[in-house]
């Protein structure tokens, strides 16, 4: 039986947004993308979020991925950087539940773990590795899309195991799951 998947991975920012997109076809993995969406030319806020939200809603009606991995917040000292950063995941995340995808949440040492063997590891070393396992010919000059490819990768990885990040099947699945966050 012939099973097919698209993995949207997305490592949101509000600098840059990195994304990349993997098919699954019979449990193997094919390389369909990876980008990234620049934002650094942009100094409202509001305006970045925008779009955030747009440019996930357009990679979806692209490519109708059935599964998005968004690479979770990690926590640092600078909490205005943290609250930045989680509006742009929010973002991205409201933009697959509003169009029913599941969104699966990966730490950044999970994502490491995954690809590297190496929670530790560097971007350089995460990118070649993807490197290798996708045969990608080149690396973009940001790492932030090969961290986003790297997400999809990782939820590719972690599809059938019992996972420790958030999963959300759609908004009643995050309110049912999120009471106090919800009014």
């Amino acid at each position: 039986m012939n099973t097919e998947k698209i993995i949207l991975g997305i490592d949101p920012g509000t600098t840059i947004m990195g994304f990349g997109l993997i098919k699954v076809v019979n449990k193997k993995m094919e390389f369909l993308q990876l980008n990234e969406l620049q934002l650094q030319k942009y100094d409202d806020p509001y305006i970045k979020l925008k779009l955030i939200f747009e440019r996930t809603i357009e990679l979806i009606d692209t490519f109708h991925p059935d599964e998005i991995a968004i690479e979770a917040p990690f926590f640092g000292k600078n909490v205005q950087s943290m609250l930045k950063l989680g509006r742009a995941q929010g973002v991205a995340m409201a933009a697959g539940l509003s169009r029913d995808i599941p969104v699966t949440e990966y730490s950044p040492k999970k994502i490491k773990m995954a690809i590297t063997g190496n929670g530790n590891a560097s971007k350089e070393q995460v990118a070649r590795m993807l490197q290798s396992l996708l045969t990608l010919k080149t690396l973009p000059k940001n790492l932030d899309a090969t961290d986003g490819l790297a997400a999809a990768v990782c939820h590719f990885y972690n599809s059938g195991k019992t996972v420790s990040g958030k999963s959300y099947t759609g908004w009643a699945a995050f309110v049912k799951q999120n009471p106090k966050k919800v009014k």
